[in-house]
């Protein structure tokens, strides 16, 4: 049986984007949620349940089908970031990472061979991307970024440090970005695409975390790390436009992942509260319970038709959608933490026990509001851009 939700979330969507949701949905509810909990207490990284993507064209949903992929549309993109985050924040960031950032990084900047040597692999699954922007110093203002990119006879030397790196230890592919000069800020910026098992003074070390342990998020280092001219993504010191224009589409990405971990909580949340009894009733009989799953609903759908706009934009060739991005991933993320908020008050403190998953969804969460940009760096771009202060 359908729920009002499911009315709301499929009732704009073409009769092939709804069996895409349906199919990726009940793939996911049968192969990677019943392992989640599991894998974060082991801190074990689900490579085992990303392999089973790619027979099932998962892994490259925005990669041609001449280089392997299973491209369709974005709205449809969307959808599997959404339905795949909704059980698992990790799996759904390989297709993520993989799609938005590197992959789609090198289908619009990338010369043909890096083309026909990267993106096969990234679609097959052979290949696990990962992206090293984050610094010890900062992640938002990529202008100042410390890590250096010095010109060497047939390439660079790089020297510097990435922290809060995904899927790092289980990459066949890094998108990684240094500064030519760091005096020249964004016009010193390049990216390279680099090899892990090609390149020596390139170091995985280990990042503890609190939260997505299963994640093994990593340190990576760079210590005099040669990088051939051919690893340049673009051209040297044209990074920023690079990097632009895939976080325009990764804030897409995980603006959809938030729309899952939001949807989950309320999948969560609802049911507890027409199974929890207390003073003699349901606790979902109670007007301020009422008042929370009834917020869940309305800020999930809210982000969930943001989403679904910017991918339509997408689709429709528009080419660069800043505020738009901006807006989703802001109301996405906020939408995600509060409902993560709401649904551990109305489970209480059992929320904070091992046996639900609702409390961890709050750190997941709340990581996804800091990812792609803070929220006062979204809420910057879209006032400026209104007011006339950047291009949008």
């Amino acid at each position: 049986m359908t729920s009002p939700m499911d009315r709301m979330a499929d009732f704009d969507l073409t009769p092939e984007q709804r069996e895409i949701r349906a199919f990726v949905r009940e793939f996911a509810e049968k192969e990677i949620l019943p392992h989640v909990e599991e894998y974060e207490r082991l801190e074990k990284y689900p490579l085992d349940l990303v392999q089973k993507l790619s027979p099932l064209g998962l892994l490259g949903p925005m990669i041609p089908e001449s280089y392997g992929g299973s491209f369709s549309d974005v709205v449809s993109y969307g959808i599997i970031c959404e339905e795949l985050a909704r059980v698992d924040w990790v799996v759904a960031s390989v297709v993520s990472v993989a799609n938005s950032l590197v992959g789609g990084s090198i289908l619009r900047f990338g010369s043909d061979a890096q083309k026909d040597r990267w993106l096969p692999g990234i679609a097959s699954g052979e290949v696990i991307c990962s992206a090293c922007l984050t610094e010890p110093s900062g992640g938002t203002d990529l202008g100042n970024m410390r890590t250096t990119a010095t010109p060497a006879d047939g390439g660079y030397r790089l020297n510097g440090t990435k922290v809060f790196i995904s899927h790092a230890r289980h990459a066949g592919l890094f998108l990684a970005v240094a500064t030519l000069d760091r005096e020249k800020k964004h016009r010193g910026v390049t990216a390279f695409l680099i090899d892990p098992h090609a390149i020596d003074g390139m170091r995985i070390g280990d990042f503890p975390m609190r939260t997505l342990k299963r994640d093994n998020l990593a340190e990576v280092h760079f210590e005099d790390a040669f990088v051939p001219d051919e690893a340049v993504l673009g051209e040297p010191g044209r990074g920023f436009p690079v990097l632009g224009s895939a976080l325009d589409l990764g804030r897409y990405s995980v603006a959809a992942r938030c729309v899952g971990q939001s949807q989950r909580c309320i999948d969560l949340a609802v049911p507890y509260a027409l199974d929890r009894e207390a003073f003699g009733s349901k606790i979902g009989e109670f007007q301020l319970i009422q008042q929370k799953i009834s917020d869940m609903v309305c800020r999930t759908q809210q982000a969930r038709g943001i989403v679904y706009q910017l991918g339509r934009m997408k689709d429709a060739g528009v080419e660069r959608c800043s505020m738009e991005s901006s807006m989703a991933k802001l109301l996405a993320s906020q939408a995600a933490v509060q409902n993560a908020l709401d649904g551990m008050q109305i489970f209480g403190g059992y929320s904070c026990t091992a046996e639900y998953e609702i409390g961890r969804l709050l750190m997941e969460a709340k990581t996804l509001e800091f990812g792609e940009g803070t929220s006062e760096l979204h809420t910057k771009i879209i006032a400026e851009t209104m007011l006339g202060m950047r291009k949008g």
